[in-house]
C-alpha cells in the first residue's frame, strides 16, 4: 500500500488503477503529467499549423513530382519513396490560399491519413511543440485565412501565437481517397 501512496503522489493524487478492494474499474482520471500532444508545427501562407505527431511518417525536402491524369487540382502529383507511390497534395491549393513558390525551406509531410500515405506540401517546417490538452479550443466556423473549420482540430495558443491543428483524416473525403489509391494503383502497374 505504501508503493500506491508513493505513486499517487508523483502523479498530482490522481489513480490510474482501481483500489483494488472489491472494484474493477479503471479510475478515468488521468494525470496533469501526461495530458498533452505533441505536434508537427508548420508554416502555411505565414499562419502556424500542426499535425499530431503521431501521424506523421517522414518529413522530407520538395523533389519533382510526377502529375497524375485526371487528379483534383490540389494533388500536386506522385513520388516514389523508397517504392512506395505516395500521392501529393498542396495544402495552400487545398484550403484555397493564395499560391507560392517553392523555397528551400519547402517540404513534404508525409502524414498517415485514413490507411494511406499522403504527402503535404508546406512552406516550412518549424518545430517540435508539446500542446496541454486544455490549451487546445474548438475550431471557429472559418479561420482567419480562410480555411474551411472542417479541416481543423482545434486551435491553441502557444508561446503567444495561434497555432491551427489539422485534422488529417478531413483534408480528403472519402471519393477523393478512393480516387487517388485507384490512380497510385494504376500508375505502380504502368512503371512497375
Amino acid at each position: 500500500m505504501e508503493h500506491y501512496t508513493d505513486l499517487s503522489r508523483i502523479v498530482h493524487g490522481h489513480r490510474f488503477f482501481s483500489s483494488g478492494r472489491g472494484s474493477d474499474q479503471v479510475t478515468q482520471e488521468i494525470p496533469d503529467i501526461i495530458q498533452y500532444q505533441q505536434i508537427v508545427a508548420f508554416d502555411l501562407a505565414g499562419q502556424v499549423y500542426g499535425i499530431d505527431i503521431a501521424r506523421v511518417y517522414e518529413i522530407i525536402r520538395m523533389e519533382s513530382l510526377t502529375a497524375i491524369p485526371r487528379a483534383p487540382e490540389f494533388v500536386e502529383g506522385v513520388i516514389n519513396l523508397r517504392g512506395q507511390i505516395i500521392p501529393v497534395i498542396d495544402l495552400r491549393k487545398r484550403f484555397g490560399l493564395p499560391k507560392a513558390e517553392q523555397t528551400r525551406s519547402s517540404r513534404i509531410i508525409i502524414v498517415e491519413m485514413n490507411e494511406m500515405r499522403v504527402g503535404l506540401t508546406v512552406d516550412a517546417v518549424l518545430e517540435v511543440l508539446d500542446l496541454g490538452v486544455g490549451t487546445i479550443n474548438p475550431p471557429p466556423p472559418v479561420v482567419q485565412g480562410g480555411v474551411d473549420s472542417a479541416f481543423l482540430q482545434g486551435i491553441a495558443l502557444v508561446k503567444e501565437r495561434l497555432v491551427v491543428l489539422l485534422a488529417v483524416d478531413s483534408i480528403l473525403i472519402k471519393k477523393e481517397r478512393d480516387a487517388l489509391k485507384k490512380a497510385g494503383r494504376e500508375l505502380e502497374t504502368t512503371t512497375g
